[in-house]
């Protein structure tokens, strides 16, 4: 658990390894994932690396994959996963194998497709000359009845009169197919460019045809063209041709089409045999295939990775050695030699790797080890931004702050446990729904935050029971401790009673957990009540919040020893938070346990009894602000005293002056302190200068390299803490008011809930007799849907954005940077899964 709270210890290693051992070592360094390799050839093409003709290999069996995957797929053939674990990267001398493999199901797939298609095209001509010489039979049949054809349809074409003597006269015809929806088009065209001296008959052909290129299916109809002469039937033919329609030999006789017509059947059967013959052998090669296609994948992809790996390396003069640099834990150096060791051995070599920690002035990536809970955390950290290398790790308590702040804006009983049980079922059902892979952002987002929800529908119901609230209704568990001394005549005349709680109506009993349930029928001044209590407990949560984050940053101050920046930074933010915004909170504990309702204090004499009631209570705003201001308030009550406790106004100007007294420390102190450290700095090195002259001919001059930050400008100095001093001033006003969005969501949440619940549900629980029970589930489905779409979802992800800039600005300000780079190790885990994402 040390790399959540702080990043690892990372060091920079450089790696020796011979060359025939190289690739099996890389490969044990990818089942790890612990090792980010560094580019040592940043200005050498991607195309003239050493291993760039393995990657174009590895690029070649994917393309051959995929495309086995797309026809395997297109079948609905299902891909068997890979059973147990994952399949380990084969050897070099493999990869001749997998592309001999690659080559004969790619060729011997292509070849029966194309076999499929010939086919397929010969039966789709087939089927149509069948519908045609179908539908023409019909067409010559309707004249006639079928005898001497071609002369009767010319007697009816020219002539109204089929029994006056015309001359001899032949006309010629043409059929063919054509799609559907080109027909209206299609006979408008011969019309217009035949002058009308054209007879077009066409009939639907029923039942649709597959198109053996895209195995669409497609509707086409038959049509039949009569002209007279050459120049009509060659136009005809290139109007045809112009619409892609197909034309068909048709026999004049109709014992030729009969005959004609038997052919084309028998050579139909014939064509279903060997089409039958041919997809069954597809068949089979895909299942074949769909058996090991996963995992080709993955031994493909790792091959890939390795290589690509290998590319980032140098070598030596003697190009038999390979060279790396790689950012490493420091924990696990003996994990990682273990896995040098068993890829020297798997590879034969005998010269073993050697793994040296090297010195360096950069910054190391920033590594926090995480699992399946804490992961979803850390990456809300990390949308923020990268923690500096070995700062302090928010997501630790980030686990319990966010859910419990999201919950004080969400507190309801009803909504929480919706949100839990989702988050739960998500949870429960998880690797069956890892499984499914979902292609959907929003459903990856949700899964992956399962956690968060469950957490912030538990702290919400934890919060809706101190609200007690339910679906904006409440819970009476341990009874009130308000007693109705109202008759029913004055409930129901007066709309404007109030609970007071200096009272008799009230027992002097707090109610044992949470708020009395009383509260909710007090229509006039619970909102009042609610505002009130809400509001300070915003605040006293928000100061704590940020003080603990000004804590954390005295963690960073002493782990990376920056002792100036404890005594100039630290302590004077602490100092002016505490003593103006931690008083204010100080102030309202104060005012709870001194003042309580009395009902007996305006009929007292006792001057004592009235200044520790309600009555005398003063407002923690009007002394906060007075507090400021040096000043008292000039409105308070004669009876009543102004301050809280003997001596206030003194303490209080004693730290305002204070806190104003740290505003320029925080200003001034840390430059001061850096410029007087160069100055020493300078006057040592010039006293170094004078004595190297001295001594030059008796010794060497000693070298001094001042450290990097001491050199910086001291005029960006004051202007950088210029800017934090402000900022942080400024900021712990808006600060502490900007947690007053606690409130303000809770009461907008009770508020939207209170309204669904009297505007529907509330109507249909009045409704009567058999219509309202019908009336009540309608009502109910609506009161419903709006809960879980508006109250949860709306109302849920408005609070967890507001969460999260609370974390972000409010909280993490305080210490957190954010200006490091994440460490990306060389896993074939994460190379595995990003694939298959992409493939989803």
């Amino acid at each position: 658990m040390g790399s959540l709270f702080r990043s690892e210890e990372m060091t920079l290693c450089q790696l020796f390894l011979q060359s025939e051992a190289a690739y099996a070592c890389v490969s044990e360094l990818g089942e790890l994932g612990l090792v980010q390799f560094r580019d040592l050839n940043p200005d050498v093409n991607a195309f003239q690396r050493k291993f760039v003709n393995e990657v174009r290999r590895c690029d070649e069996m994917e393309r051959k994959l995929r495309y086995l995957e797309k026809e395997i797929r297109r079948d609905g053939i299902p891909m068997l996963e890979i059973p147990g674990e994952c399949p380990e990267a084969p050897q070099p001398r493999e990869m001749i194998d997998l592309e001999a493999t690659f080559e004969k199901l790619e060729n011997e797939l292509r070849e029966v497709n194309q076999n499929a298609e010939a086919l397929k095209r010969n039966f789709l001509e087939l089927t149509e000359l069948k519908h045609i010489l179908r539908k023409t039979q019909v067409f010559f049949d309707e004249h006639e009845g079928g005898a001497n054809t071609t002369e009767s349809m010319t007697r009816a074409l020219i002539s109204d009169d089929p029994n006056r003597h015309i001359g001899h006269v032949q006309l010629g015809f043409v059929a063919g197919v054509i799609l559907r929806e080109r027909i209206p088009a299609f006979e408008r065209m011969l019309w217009r460019a035949c002058r009308g001296n054209v007879f077009l008959r066409q009939a639907e052909i029923d039942t649709p045809l597959e198109d053996p290129s895209s195995s669409d299916q497609v509707f086409k109809s038959v049509f039949i063209i009569f002209f007279q002469g050459d120049q009509l039937k060659t136009r005809v033919k290139k109007i045809c041709e112009g619409f892609r329609a197909t034309l068909y030999p048709c026999p004049e006789a109709p014992a030729d089409r009969r005959e004609m017509a038997m052919g084309v059947m028998t050579r139909i059967e014939d064509l279903n045999t060997v089409l039958g013959q041919t997809q069954d052998h597809r068949h089979r090669v895909l299942v074949a295939a769909a058996k090991n296609i996963k995992n080709w994948f993955v031994k493909v992809r790792k091959i890939k990775a390795i290589y690509h790996t290998l590319n980032l390396f140098n070598l030596d003069v003697t190009q038999k050695c390979l060279i790396a640099e790689c950012w490493v834990p420091a924990l696990d150096l003996e994990t990682i030699q273990l896995a040098l060791r068993r890829g020297t051995e798997r590879s034969g070599s005998s010269v073993p790797p050697i793994l040296n920690r090297m010195e360096t002035i950069e910054d190391p990536p920033t590594y926090n080890r995480t699992n399946k809970f804490t992961s979803a955390f850390q990456n809300l950290i990390y949308a923020y931004g990268v923690a500096t290398y070995r700062e302090v790790n928010p997501a630790p308590y980030t686990i319990i702050t966010f859910p419990f702040l999201f919950a004080v804006m969400f507190g309801d009983l009803g909504h929480g446990a919706l949100m839990a049980a989702f988050g739960f079922w998500m949870c429960y059902k998880e690797k069956p729904l890892q499984a499914k892979k979902i292609d959907s952002e929003i459903w990856t987002i949700f899964f992956g935050g399962r956690y968060i929800i469950l957490l912030m529908g538990l702290f919400s119901m934890y919060t809706g029971l101190i609200y007690n609230d339910i679906f904006s209704k409440s819970l009476n568990i341990f009874g009130s401790s308000w007693r109705n001394n109202y008759n029913e005549s004055d409930l129901l005349t007066n709309k404007l009673l109030q609970l007071n709680p200096d009272s008799k109506d009230y027992l002097q009993i707090p109610y044992p957990f949470g708020i009395d349930p009383v509260w909710q029928l007090a229509e006039a001044n619970k909102i009042i009540f609610m505002n009130a209590y809400k509001m300070k407990i915003s605040i006293i949560i928000g100061v704590f919040h940020m003080l603990f984050g000004v804590c954390l940053s005295l963690w960073n101050h002493i782990y990376f020893k920056r002792r100036i920046s404890i005594y100039v930074e630290f302590i004077p933010q602490i100092m002016f938070l505490v003593l103006l915004f931690f008083y204010m909170v100080m102030l309202m504990f104060i005012k709870w346990v001194k003042y309580g309702p009395d009902a007996d204090f305006l009929g007292s004499s006792d001057p004592e009894v009235i200044k520790t009631s309600a009555y005398c209570a003063p407002s923690i705003l009007i002394t906060f602000i007075n507090m400021m201001l040096f000043k008292t308030d000039p409105n308070t009550r004669p009876e009543c005293d102004d301050t809280m406790y003997p001596g206030q106004i003194g303490l209080q100007k004693f730290f305002v002056i204070v806190a104003l007294m740290c505003v320029p420390v925080m200003l001034f102190g840390k430059p001061y302190f850096i410029m007087k450290e160069q100055k020493q700095r300078a006057r040592q090195g010039h006293q170094t200068i004078e004595g190297t002259a001295e001594n030059g001919a008796a010794g060497g001059a000693a070298a001094v390299a001042p450290a990097h930050h001491h050199d910086e400008d001291i005029t960006e100095v004051f202007i950088h803490q210029a800017i934090h001093t402000i900022e942080y001033v400024l900021g712990s006003i808006s600060h502490t008011a900007s947690y007053l969005r606690l409130w303000a969501l809770s009461l907008a949440h009770a508020q939207l809930a209170e309204v669904a619940w009297n505007m529907l549900l509330r109507k249909g629980l009045m409704s009567r007799d058999f219509e309202g029970g019908i009336f009540l589930y309608v009502v109910f489905a609506g009161w419903a849907a709006i809960s879980v779409s508006i109250l949860v979802l709306m109302e849920g992800l408005s609070a967890f954005l507001h969460t999260l800039r609370l974390h972000w600005v409010e909280f993490q300000s305080k210490f957190y940077a954010g200006e490091g780079y994440l460490f990306q190790p060389f896993s074939f885990e994460v190379i595995l899964d990003s694939a298959g994402q992409g493939e989803e």
